[in-house]
């Protein structure tokens, strides 16, 4: 089990963890039977199980026997009809192959005689209709360019089974019998012998589950490869090939596999199936025994339980939208606004890397999503906070909720605690609140500044002995650190104690500042009036606890206040007259000169703070 590409996930990431327990599962169904109408075939192993997902930018995840090789059959179908298109276009192929279904077996001899052409390319008929329109000068050459192009889509060179493909042509005696039909009706040019060994050349090319999640991912990255970068198809004919895949990829079960299963997928009787999921990731399972119509069972148990559980279905998922991660920052680049003195501050930088933040914007579903688990699953192990920011994201479908369900619990088995702010109880997101507030309450943040500070306050509470909202006195207040015990009783018999109500104002934007208060126990927010087309608002630009000064710009400057604080709980603070200090200090300006230096440490860690914001939202 594991995963590989663009970036190698964690051995825990619950993508893994969940193809692993998949398999497991579908590994145990049992029923149907081996293909044996080609002797070749009849060897392989029915214990045989597999299943890989491949992203548009490369990544892979695997379980089971997903590296051993398997002879491709008719998955080769969708993959040479468009190398048809972009060598001849879509006219001259429509000429020689339609695109309706059939509602009979793959090997039918049933031709749509009204305009002269097998009806579709995912038929065997059309399948050797297809192999005939293959450019090159001879048939060597026309091989080559086959084994070239599924080289293309899957990544490295690949090979082809010679015994399966003697084997296939020592039973073809239907397919020649289609080829003679359609040769007797001139539907197709050429050789009808080298024709049929090309396509039963087709038929035997060598792969594995692994590579066929990459020929689908390929598929859904708009023809280019997502991990060599090189161009397979042309973008103009993907979706013509995605269009066939949806309507008859799955024999006769095309109809109902699209309505079930929802996603453009092509089986072969080897028992494989690939399926693509449009901007996002190729899927593709494999296990030999077959039902009735020539689809793979477990495979197709697989690729049912990963549609249902992730809704998956094409007609109901968003298409990609950009970039998933807006920014990565640790809790040393982005702290929270509360206010804090030198020792919590020193703890907080010396454990910020604990802290990690992850910005997410744009819609939610299993292929983004897939981005941010892979993302948490790069996360050093000394993080033991990870903070998903989702501001920016606009929706979040079941697959995103399933996910996000799966990196939480991942985490916390690990030791970890993921935090979700900016999530909702209403609007775009709440089925992704209601998802993650049933299983694991006290998880999801209003913002992003409230996770944080609960971070914070969880590692200063690992680190030391920490009450979340103590008393302090003035010898714990860091505007009076340094001063004598004689200094403090003067201060103190300066002070007045007051009392504030949660959503008491205690200093008003506008008034004039005389005063300034320590907070002696409680909580408060400093907030700024913002106008707005709703009215005037405002927003919390720090948060104070125990021990931290408000107003103390009084000290400089006399001046009016400049933001509303306001008690978020019962508040108890020191409220000290400005001119009432400078009295009392009157004959200890060295002492004054404390204060003032202390004012001026405290005004320079803020703007250091503001700074390391701004740079944060810079990047």
């Amino acid at each position: 089990m594991q995963g590989d590409g663009g970036g190698t996930p964690d051995a825990g990431n619950p993508i893994n963890d969940y193809l692993r327990r998949l398999h497991e599962q579908v590994k145990g169904i049992s029923g149907g039977d081996i293909a044996t109408y080609i002797p070749e075939l009849a060897k392989a192993n029915p214990a045989h199980c597999a299943i890989a997902i491949a992203t548009v930018d490369g990544n892979v995840y695997v379980a089971g026997d997903a590296d051993q090789p398997f002879t491709i059959q008719s998955i080769s179908k969708p993959f040479l009809y468009g190398l048809a298109l972009e060598q001849h276009g879509r006219e001259k192929v429509l000429k020689h192959v339609g695109v309706e279904p059939t509602g009979e077996a793959f090997n039918s001899t049933v031709l749509d005689e009204d305009n002269n052409r097998p009806y579709n390319p995912m038929v065997n008929a059309g399948a050797i209709a297809v192999s005939a329109l293959v450019k090159g000068n001879g048939y060597a050459a026309r091989r080559e360019a086959m084994r070239g192009l599924f080289s293309r889509f899957v990544g490295h060179d690949v090979d082809i089974d010679e015994e399966v493909f003697r084997s296939e042509r020592e039973t073809g005696d239907r397919n020649r019998a289609i080829a003679a039909l359609m040769e007797q009706a001139a539907m197709m040019e050429g050789d009808t012998s080298e024709i049929l060994d090309l396509y039963f050349s087709q038929c035997s090319v060598l792969v594995t589950c692994r590579d066929l999640s990459l020929m689908a991912a390929t598929l859904a990255n708009g023809g280019v490869h997502p991990q060599t970068g090189e161009r397979a198809l042309a973008n103009e004919y993907v979706h013509d090939v995605l269009t066939v895949m949806n309507s008859c990829g799955m024999y006769n079960y095309a109809g109902q596999w699209s309505y079930e299963v929802g996603i453009p997928a092509k089986s072969g009787v080897s028992g494989g199936i690939a399926a693509v999921i449009p901007g996002q990731v190729g899927i593709a399972a494999w296990s030999p025994p077959l039902d009735r119509v020539g689809n793979s069972v477990r495979a197709i148990a697989a690729c049912k339980q990963m549609a249902e559980e992730f809704g998956l279905h094409v007609f109901r998922t968003p298409p990609s939208s950009g970039t998933t991660i807006r920014g990565r920052l640790t809790g040393a680049e982005a702290r929270s606004k509360r206010v804090r003195g030198p020792a919590d501050q020193a703890i907080l930088a010396a454990h910020g890397a604990s802290i990690r933040l992850v910005e997410i914007q744009g819609a939610l579903f299993f292929g983004s999503t897939e981005r941010v688990v892979r993302e948490v699953g790069a996360i050093p192990d000394d993080a033991d906070f990870v903070i998903l920011d989702l501001r920016r994201v606009t929706t979040a479908d079941k697959a995103a909720c399933a996910l996000f369900v799966r990196l939480r619990d991942d985490l916390a088995n690990r030791g970890k605690r993921l935090l979700v702010a900016h999530l909702a109880a209403t609007g775009t997101l709440a089925n992704l609140h209601a998802t993650l507030d049933e299983g694991r309450p006290g998880i999801i943040f209003a913002d992003r500044d409230t996770a944080l500070e609960f971070a914070e306050n969880e590692i200063l509470a690992a680190q030391r002995k920490f009450t979340p909202n103590p008393r302090h006195e003035l010898e714990d207040v860091e505007l009076f650190a340094g001063l004598s015990r004689q200094d403090l009783r003067i201060i103190s018999r300066v002070a007045r104690e007051v009392s504030f109500e949660a959503g008491d104002i205690i200093l008003k934007e506008g008034e004039a500042a005389q005063e300034f208060y320590v907070l002696a126990s409680g909580a408060a927010s400093v907030r700024l009036g913002m106008p707005g087309d709703g009215g005037a608002r405002s927003i919390r630009i720090a948060t104070l606890g125990p021990g931290a000064t408000t107003g103390e710009m009084a000290l400089l400057d006399g001046g009016k206040r400049s933001a509303d604080v306001v008690a978020d709980q019962m508040t108890r603070c020191h409220v000290f007259s400005v001119d009432a200090l400078r009295k009392a200090m009157k004959h200890r300006p060295s002492s004054l000169s404390v204060i003032y230096a202390n004012l001026a440490r405290n005004l320079s860690e803020r703007l250091r703070a503001v700074n390391r914001e701004i740079r944060a939202l810079e990047q």
